[in-house]
């Protein structure tokens, strides 16, 4: 098995060597270097070579990590894992890093030492064996921003009884991307759980609407849903599906973590076996771990339509492998098939 080399940039020690400590006796795991900003980090590059993996900061002296990110991604990508507080994250910095392609986001703990390492390890080292594996393209970030306002689909409250339930989680942004971008306006309501911090998905619902005909937005307790609209579950809470009547309501909502995980793509797709039964359809991606895998099944046993990414196009095949091992997949998906399957269901 190929050694991953994992380099790592932020302008404090005691993070620099609390991951330095966390890696250092895991096997398949290279350290290649530290550097407190970017520029160091290129000058070492020259010396010791790119990277399999970054670990990044986003406020460093000299060059910020959203100009480094956006810089490398352009021209040598780099799987890269932006660690940092989202509390000092700015809307605008949020967007960009999903814009500029990094491939996973790790808030960082504001524990010592000892804590980080035991409480963060497993999480950690899962991340950056997935972004070792991560297909990388150049990104030039020149997104053209979807003009909706001659549209002639205008929302309304759904008057088809389908909703989509789609979870994901590691590699999921992208996908996300992806599928979204190639719809067109007239679809079902869909709901998202992304497995994502606090405080970036406002970001990444704002960035996808600006390039998607549908609309995008963060989900928020009480939105009634509408066609032709996408709801992103809000980082650190749980969403779920409520019928009032002829009313399909969106729950939002404190709570343990579910499957290791707030918000949990479990919560959602049990909600949606309760509340919608054979008239739901359930889509989970790319991501670890199993959340999602029990509620997916509920699902499948009250007849809804349930689908898998398939193995081949997931960057990590391990929420959808889960589902398939427990029977509640229908069908496994390429990333095509699933934007087919989403723009047929009516």
């Amino acid at each position: 098995m190929k050694t991953i080399k994992l380099f790592v940039v932020d302008d404090s020690a005691v993070v620099r060597q609390s991951i330095s400590k966390l890696v250092e006796d895991e096997r398949g795991i290279e350290l290649l270097g530290v550097a407190s900003d970017p520029i160091f980090a290129m000058e070492k590059f020259k010396k010791v070579g790119l990277p399999d993996v970054l670990i990044l900061d986003v406020e460093m002296p000299r060059m910020n990590g959203v100009d480094f990110l956006k810089k490398i991604m352009s021209e040598t990508p780099i799987a890269t894992i932006i660690c940092s507080s989202v509390t000092k994250l700015g809307s605008f910095e949020a967007k960009e890093i999903h814009k500029a392609g990094a491939f996973a986001l790790v808030e960082k703990p504001n524990l010592q030492t000892k804590e980080f390492i035991e409480q963060s390890k497993e999480n950690f080292i899962n991340v950056i064996k997935s972004a070792s594996k991560a297909k990388l393209k150049i990104i030039k970030n020149t997104d053209i921003k979807i003009d909706k306002s001659k549209s002639k689909t205008e929302n309304k409250i759904v008057n088809s009884k389908k909703v989509i339930a789609i979870g994901s989680s590691t590699g999921g942004v992208q996908v996300l991307e992806k599928i979204l971008t190639s719809l067109v306006e007239d679809t079902v309501p869909i709901m998202i759980t992304q497995h994502m911090p606090a405080g970036f998905t406002a970001s990444l619902a704002n960035r996808l609407d600006n390039i998607c005909k549908l609309n995008i937005r963060q989900a928020e307790d009480g939105d009634e849903l509408q066609n032709s609209t996408v709801y992103i579950a809000q980082g650190d809470k749980h969403m779920f599906l409520e019928k009032w009547g002829l009313k399909y309501i969106i729950k939002i909502q404190d709570g343990p973590k579910v499957s290791h995980h707030r918000p949990s793509v479990d919560i959602l797709f049990k909600s949606f076996a309760k509340e919608l039964g054979s008239y739901g359809v359930g889509i989970i991606l790319t991501g670890m771990g199993s959340d999602g895998a029990k509620g997916l099944k509920e699902m499948f046993n009250v007849g809804a339509k349930t689908y898998a990414q398939n193995e081949d196009s997931c960057v990590v095949y391990g929420m959808p492998n889960e589902a398939v091992k427990l029977g509640g997949v229908t069908h496994s998906l390429s990333i095509g098939k699933i934007i087919e399957t989403i723009q047929s269901i009516r």
